[in-house]
């Protein structure tokens, strides 16, 4: 089967929330309690795309079976060179390498557009050895453990964080031609 990852398209979105309203309803790497409205999600991939953060898709013949994107880390402006990965995987593909695909290509697109960490916000991390293993493998590193951060399926929750430094991590200035900064200027005016 052929495994290909690409930008996501506004025409994704329906399978994007097929995807994550799976998640929603059967697992604890979110801690969202109900599924979005096919409208919500695709205002949530506008906000990211239409900000030139990256939004990828995994397609198997023609099929989607994942996505990933990063989106702000926190909304104040010096967090500009920092933002978070997302990862779903569609059900039956899991451990089938559409998550390390797909995080693979994400990583790539954060470098590209001059980011310069990259954080995993892991729900359930104690629960979910393969998202925390697949991280930890493509040189994350551990930076913590959150307890009782999040409450579902009548249990409490750990959350993990990791951390990829890229394009030198916090080893040289920012970069002026860079995404985050040249977005950050244009904001400013």
């Amino acid at each position: 089967m052929s495994l290909t990852v690409r930008p996501a398209r506004k025409a994704d979105t329906a399978a994007i929330h097929a995807i994550y309203a799976d998640a929603v309803a059967h697992g604890t790497a979110t801690y969202e309690l109900d599924i979005p409205t096919s409208d919500e999600m695709a205002a949530r991939f506008a906000a990211i795309t239409e900000a030139g953060q990256p939004w990828l898709v995994a397609e198997m013949n023609g099929i989607m079976v994942g996505y990933a994107y990063a989106g702000p880390f926190r909304a104040r402006p010096a967090y500009r060179f920092i933002v978070e990965d997302s990862i779903y995987v569609a059900p039956g593909q899991k451990r089938s390498g559409v998550g390390r695909a797909l995080l693979v290509a994400l990583i790539d697109a954060c470098a590209a557009l001059g980011y310069r960490q990259l954080i995993a916000v892991i729900g359930d991390g104690p629960g979910n050895p393969g998202s925390v293993g697949l991280h930890a493998a493509l040189g994350f590193r551990h930076c913590g453990v959150m307890e009782g951060s999040g409450y579902k399926f009548e249990r409490w929750l750990d959350t993990v964080i990791m951390q990829l430094a890229l394009n030198g991590g916090t080893g040289t200035p920012p970069d002026a031609q860079s995404w985050p900064e040249r977005s950050f200027r244009l904001s400013q005016g």
